[in-house]
């Protein structure tokens, strides 16, 4: 297979990007989807993906998905990315449902993944106001009293789609040591004691800070062991930092061609600005580079299918830096190459800017892609 699609993937692309173009492929239409591009999760488009079974692209059938893989999650991701659909909720619930198809319990998988598979989405709460990139310093606390309830106290800060998720995998600090005193517990939405309040970005509303005070939980919400949440996190690394490369790879596809659409049109000095010297090689330089960048992505992704034991930090975190890079790259450029009217909200350009430049930050910035990558070489 290589990098090269199936058939079956071939299809599947071709009707994701059908979807797009009829459900959402004008700005008026994703305007009215989103609020005039303040939301970027249609709650109405999303079941609508629900009802053709995408949602379920890479969950177990015995959960109402397709049995699909990590590279077909990939392919939808970035079809729906480069389609503009605004389904951002998707990226956090596909990350998060491989933590729970890996270590929930039977009921746990059942519940939650079969939700998935009907539209739920799904949000993970693991950073805190003083903890980011440094996940052992960790302070949101959970303690178990006698009858075995879990009662939780903190906050989050930068959680996705938390006002949207039906529930949130939440990392709570179980016990002193930093890293071996992590644990998952399953947050349904609605819980008493959970306040979520939305923060104001260049993008709208995307994020949350999620307050926690006196958060009881049954025992049996642990996912998977109670101070095993390290070792599970690291090993859901690959999918969350490759997902979010696709994601971004999408992005970079279609700034790339609106870019191009452009250039071909714009005249100055009696001629298309696009077969000026200066943007034709700006053109060839992008086009390289994200056919490059979608080399690594799906490569990564299958191995990933081939090896779902073995982790792949450094395969993972430079398809991550390499996809982000190149997507905030590819809408600066853009904006260059269109002047003042890729600056206008008239046209995308901008709208891909925003959501670019934020990649290089969440999920990992591209300093601790770096460094990790750096760590593989035993440095």
């Amino acid at each position: 297979m290589g990098s090269r699609l199936t058939e079956e993937q071939t299809a599947f692309a071709a009707a994701v990007r059908d979807f797009a173009k009829r459900e959402c492929g004008t700005r008026e239409q994703r305007d009215a989807l989103t609020d005039g591009g303040r939301e970027a999760h249609s709650p109405e488009l999303y079941r609508r993906l629900a009802d053709l079974g995408w949602l379920g692209v890479c969950l177990p059938e015995e959960y109402g998905g397709s049995g699909g893989g990590t590279a077909d999650a990939c392919l939808f991701l970035e079809e729906t990315s480069y389609g503009m659909v605004p389904c951002g909720g998707f990226v956090t619930t596909v990350i998060t449902a491989k933590a729970y198809e890996r270590f929930g319990s039977e009921r746990q998988r059942r519940e939650v993944l079969s939700g998935v598979a009907r539209g739920d989405v799904l949000a993970v709460a693991m950073s805190e106001p003083g903890a980011g990139s440094d996940v052992g310093a960790l302070r949101c606390r959970a303690r178990q009293e006698r009858d075995g309830t879990w009662v939780i106290d903190g906050q989050k800060t930068w959680i996705s789609n938390a006002h949207c998720a039906e529930s949130i995998l939440l990392v709570a600090r179980t016990g002193q040591d930093k890293h071996g005193g992590l644990t998952m517990f399953h947050l349904p939405a609605g819980t008493p004691g959970v306040e979520i309040r939305g923060i104001e970005t260049m993008r709208g509303r995307e994020v949350n800070d999620v307050h926690l005070t006196d958060v009881r939980l049954p025992a049996d919400s642990v996912v998977g062991e109670v101070d095993g949440g390290w070792k599970q996190l690291m090993a859901g690394l690959n999918h969350e930092r490759l997902f979010l490369a696709a994601n971004m790879l999408g992005l970079a596809r279609r700034a790339f061609d609106d870019a191009v659409a452009y250039v071909r049109e714009r005249e100055q000095f009696g001629r298309p600005v696009g077969s000026f010297q200066a943007l034709r090689h700006r053109v060839a330089d992008l086009a390289t580079e994200i056919e490059c960048t979608r080399l690594l992505v799906r490569e990564v992704a299958l191995d990933c299918d081939a090896y779902p034991e073995k982790l792949f930090p450094r395969e993972a975190s430079m398809a991550k830096l390499k996809a982000t890079e190149l997507a905030k790259r590819v809408t600066l450029e853009g904006m260059q190459m269109m002047g003042g009217y890729g600056y206008t909200t008239e046209f995308d350009m901008e709208r891909h800017l925003r959501a670019a430049v934020v990649s290089t930050v969440y999920g990992g910035t591209s300093e601790i892609q770096r460094d990790v990558i750096g760590k593989t070489f035993g440095l």
